[in-house]
């Protein structure tokens, strides 16, 4: 995999640097020997470099954290827009806005400008500017679109910087190491690595070896991108779980207050059953008793009647026993 990757290194023209009268001592251990008063890159040790700076931009965007992209430079400025966007970083192409981390609070008070200027623009209060205020507030909306619509997303410090030619961009490199913010470059034999975290030895003037170490980078950044993507939907689906599994004992508890109801309700019922029975039995002994004083009253005459009819049968039978007797 290396062999391969140093070959496509080599067809991209990674290995040129810079005449040897214009050397930088401290590159010498990435030099593998002068060729026509042209130092040539060791290629081995850029693809290693590279392999490694690849890893920790990976770490960095997994994190969450924005890398921002410098490269002022004429050959460099389109490349790099072009893949900063794809991987939604933001970049720099134009001049280096003083401050620009240092003093980022004054130069997020511009991207909020910009951002007033729009809502200006949409909810009519634009119109209502004279002809005069109207193009002035154009051209400071495009002013600030070109030097700082690249970065208008980047709502605080970036977790690195990614520079093209350290020489060039002398200004990133200082405000950065003020602020501790690691410093990934593309380092020609020409500069100074020692201003650099992680060194990437290569041919910063050809277009070809700029696209070749950004796609590179890029990729690899994507790469980290989808990991922090997954790692979030993940998360997401425990926390949904997490919720499902607190809601069903809830559930549970619910079912079992509504059986408790239930078996409330039943022995309620049955309560008020009894009850009605016992009622309907009172209410038949009392029925009985208020009957049976009436039957005696109503018999009571009957046996009289029939008494006093015995006494007179039983009268003639004594009478006639007695003659018999005389």
């Amino acid at each position: 995999m290396a062999l391969v990757e140093v070959k496509e290194l080599l067809d991209s023209g990674v290995h040129f640097g810079h005449l040897t009268r214009k050397w930088d001592p401290n590159m010498a251990p990435y030099i593998y020997m002068e060729r026509n008063g042209i130092h040539i890159i060791n290629l081995y040790k850029t693809a290693a470099k590279l392999e490694e700076a690849s890893e920790a931009l990976a770490k960095i965007a997994t994190s969450g954290r924005k890398i921002l992209f410098v490269a002022t430079k004429k050959q460099a400025k389109d490349i790099v827009s072009e893949k900063a966007a794809n991987v939604n970083m933001p970049y720099i192409t134009e001049r280096w806005p003083g401050g620009m981390l240092t003093n980022f609070v004054t130069i997020r008070k511009a991207v909020k400008k910009m951002a007033t200027i729009d809502r200006m623009k949409k909810d009519g209060t634009f119109l209502t500017l004279s002809k005069k205020e109207r193009l002035q507030v154009d051209r400071l909306r495009a002013k600030l679109e070109k030097n700082l619509g690249s970065i208008s997303e980047m709502t605080r410090l970036p977790g690195a910087l990614f520079v093209i030619d350290i020489k060039r961009e002398h200004i990133a490199i200082k405000e950065a190491q003020k602020l501790n913010i690691p410093i990934f470059a593309m380092v020609d034999t020409n500069s100074d690595p020692r201003q650099v975290d992680y060194v990437i030895p290569a041919n910063d003037d050809a277009s070809k070896s700029i696209e070749k170490i950004l796609t590179t980078v890029t990729d690899t950044i994507a790469e980290g991108l989808a990991v922090r993507k997954a790692e979030k939907e993940t998360k997401d689906a425990e926390k949904t779980a997490e919720v499902a599994a607190a809601k069903e004992p809830k559930l549970e508890t619910t079912e079992a207050t509504e059986t408790n109801v239930e078996a409330k309700a039943e022995a309620t019922e049955a309560k008020a059953e009894a009850t009605e029975a016992k009622a309907e039995t009172n209410e038949a002994e009392a029925t009985e008793a208020t009957k049976t004083p009436k039957a005696k009253k109503a018999a009571a005459p009957k046996k009289a009647k029939a008494k006093k009819v015995a006494k007179k049968e039983e009268a003639p039978a004594k009478e006639e026993v007695v003659k018999e007797e005389e």
